[in-house]
């Protein structure tokens, strides 16, 4: 799968055998509610990667991370953008609006069009 580069995959895969439920008191609860209804779940184990707090972080601190992670660079460009439009003199308004001397009217004198 390296496509003829020489190439190995850059992770290895864990063996689903690592993940137990019982290391996710959480996971342990909703295993017991399950059987007390009679019901078990086959894929329960895969959700024990996200209560590893030491390798993955809590629930918050991942979705901070996912919300933020660009902040930095993305503040960085506002900050570079508005320093160049400074620079260089652009001005959005372009000297249209209230106060320089335009009636907004049409060319034959009508006024403002206010009736």
């Amino acid at each position: 799968m390296g496509h003829g580069h020489g190439h190995g995959p850059p992770y290895k895969v864990p063996d689903a055998s690592i993940y137990k439920i019982a290391d996710a008191p959480e996971l342990v609860e909703v295993e017991r509610a399950l059987a007390r209804r009679g019901l078990k779940d086959p894929w329960l184990r895969n959700e024990v990667w996200r209560y590893n707090v030491k390798q993955f972080s809590t629930h918050r601190s991942r979705l901070v991370t996912f919300l933020f992670k660009g902040f930095p660079l993305g503040f960085a460009a506002f900050v570079a953008t508005i320093g160049l439009e400074y620079a260089l003199g652009v001005n959005y308004h372009g000297g249209h609006g209230h106060g320089n001397g335009h009636d907004h009217g049409d060319e034959k004198g009508h006024g403002s069009g206010h009736h």
